[in-house]
């Protein structure tokens, strides 16, 4: 069992576990409590009542953040040629083909994001061991499998995050920086809250967000009252 240190029970102390706070209040709490030295990411995490086992409540999607994550990407495309040099124009720290196969086949995924054209498709497959476990497989569900890869990257580099229901029912995502502005970390917040909310399978029944909690990467979480979300 992990044991929190004393900063983070100061911390805790501070927050009232029978309160939902608003996003306004979570994110001056959070802003003015520092948990750690480094500039900690700001992470929002839902319990949807959803049953992930069924595929069409296995939820999963991308956002593009409207202030970006404050998180530097690093974006590898597999392509050929002339699209590897389109996928470098825009941004992409590494593109190419038979060389970062290679290079993955022995071991490197020095990575965050990995994006494919369909053509490539069956090379970057024969991968899947090594990039699925860490979550790098390109999906076209979620952009990675395309041929514009200009866009792809350049989304990508701008803030476009993914994200995916675990087996639990839970669905998480770092949505910026706590250093960010209180009204750029609520922009930011809340349309991640909009697109789940509007990601909601007509199959799933009862109610479908039963908790959102903010917090910051090392810090203890805030219960939230959804109707304080900025939602258009």
């Amino acid at each position: 069992m992990n044991k929190h240190g004393k900063k983070y029970a100061s911390i805790a102390s501070k927050i009232d576990k029978n309160k939902k706070y608003s996003v306004d209040e979570a994110i001056e709490f959070i802003k003015s409590n520092p948990s750690a030295k480094f500039d900690e990411s700001f992470e929002i995490s839902m319990n949807l009542g959803v049953d992930p086992r069924k595929s069409d409540q296995n939820i999963r999607g991308t956002v593009s953040l409207p202030h970006g994550t404050g998180k530097s990407v690093r974006v590898l495309v597999f392509a050929k040629t002339p699209k590897d040099k389109e996928a470098l124009d825009a941004g992409a720290d590494y593109a190419g083909l038979e060389e970062y196969v290679e290079k993955i086949k022995s071991g490197w995924a020095d990575v965050d994001v990995v994006v494919a054209t369909p053509d490539v498709m069956g090379e970057v497959g024969k991968l899947g061991r090594v990039l699925g476990p860490r979550g790098l497989m390109p999906n076209p569900k979620v952009g990675t499998v395309t041929f514009d890869v200009a866009k792809a990257v350049e989304e990508l580099k701008a803030g476009k995050i993914e994200y995916r229901v675990d087996k639990s029912g839970n669905i998480a995502g770092a949505v910026g920086k706590c250093t960010f502005s209180a009204e750029a970390l609520k922009d930011n917040v809340s349309l991640f809250y909009e697109t789940i909310l509007k990601s909601r399978p007509s199959s799933a029944k009862g109610k479908y967000i039963r908790n959102v909690y903010v917090s910051s990467t090392m810090g203890p979480s805030l219960n939230i009252d959804e109707s304080s979300f900025k939602v258009s």
